[in-house]
């Protein structure tokens, strides 16, 4: 965390994940050009060009996609999650090289402005064999173009949390409109059935790693069922780890309860910052810290240290026979709460 916004920063993780990032990717540029000529002499580098670049943002927004439900599943691949907003920029910019080489060999050689040639050239929208694809991937490129204009955290606080991850979970229709553009385009283009077993499989990688992590997740979220007095029973004191917390849902929503140096405090599971789980996170230097970007919040007041201003909302929890019970009524963000003393089992 910092508390005030900077240009972007690299440290020597962020150096170290960019450079295999980009590593990577030219190496993956290199053997496709290579190869490409090999196996069509008759093919020019602008074109060869072209379709890796296609073929290398294709590959790294699959790649995006599931390293959501990956994390969810594998805390090993936590470390792509915090980066991931990186690996989107560099797909962004490999999909505007893309259109860029592209718009300049179809569309920049003649008497009219390539944009007009782009989005007027083509108008058969009711012919699949001559669909003009390509004003679909010039769509789904300024969806791209927004999320990556907006990925710095001073966006994330100033159009407010909600909004920026309204706008950025738009990767989900730019990727319908890429997997559209591409399936037109081959169709079009090529006869080899390998490329439509390709696309089959990554659609089928994506859709199913996000319907067995929400799986997991929905299996996991089983609502208490023992009330007294409007307090819910929620678990025993000895199934909260120290210094973490046990996940209650409750009405739909996910309460986080820390138990940390002899106390209990509650807090909603979500984050400010990214909607992370804050129950998956541990106290650390006496605050809550989110697993995905290290927000940090006090428990007993679910408001992030000075010179921060996130908050999030608490619960008043009691202890009773062992039994650990919270009410269901959140207090405002950044509402004290007193920590139950675990010593104290009548405590509230």
């Amino acid at each position: 965390m910092a508390h005030a916004y900077l240009a972007v920063l690299w440290n020597s993780q962020k150096k170290k994940y960019d450079l295999i990032l980009w590593a990577g990717i030219v190496l993956y540029l290199a053997v496709f050009i290579v190869v490409g000529a090999l196996l069509h002499p008759s093919a020019t580098a602008e074109t060869l060009l072209i379709r890796g670049l296609a073929t290398a943002a294709f590959l790294l927004l699959h790649i995006i996609l599931v390293i959501g439900p990956l994390a969810r599943l594998n805390s090993r691949f936590l470390p792509l999650l915090y980066n991931r907003r990186h690996m989107g920029v560099s797909m962004f910019v490999l999909a505007l090289g893309h259109g860029l080489f592209s718009l300049v060999q179809f569309h920049a050689l003649g008497n009219v402005n390539p944009l007009i040639s782009l989005l007027a050239g083509n108008t058969q929208y009711g012919d699949l064999s001559t669909f003009p694809f390509q004003t679909i991937g010039f769509a789904a490129l300024i969806i791209l173009l927004f999320m990556a204009a907006t990925s710095h955290d001073f966006w994330l606080t100033n159009l407010t949390p909600p909004t920026w991850k309204a706008l950025h979970m738009m990767v989900y229709v730019a990727c319908g409109l890429i997997v559209l553009h591409v399936a037109f385009g081959v169709l079009q283009a090529e006869t080899n059935p390998v490329f439509v077993v390709l696309m089959a499989i990554g659609f089928a990688s994506v859709i199913g790693l996000h319907l067995i992590a929400g799986f997991r997740e929905k299996t996991g979220d089983r609502a208490p069922t023992s009330e007294v007095d409007g307090w819910i029973d929620v678990c025993a004191v000895t199934e909260i780890p120290e210094k973490y917390a046990h996940v209650a849902v409750v009405g739909g929503e996910r309460v986080a309860i820390f138990k940390y140096d002899g106390k209990l405090s509650a807090v909603s599971n979500v984050c400010r910052h990214q909607n992370g789980p804050l129950g998956e996170g541990k106290i650390i230097d006496g605050c809550i810290t989110c697993p995905w970007h290290g927000y940090q919040y006090r428990p007993e007041d679910g408001t992030s240290p000075p010179p921060f201003s996130e908050k999030v909302a608490t619960f008043r929890l009691k202890l009773s026979g062992g039994r650990v019970y919270f009410h269901p009524k959140a207090n405002p963000a950044g509402t004290y709460v007193k920590p139950v003393a675990l010593h104290d089992t009548r405590s509230e």
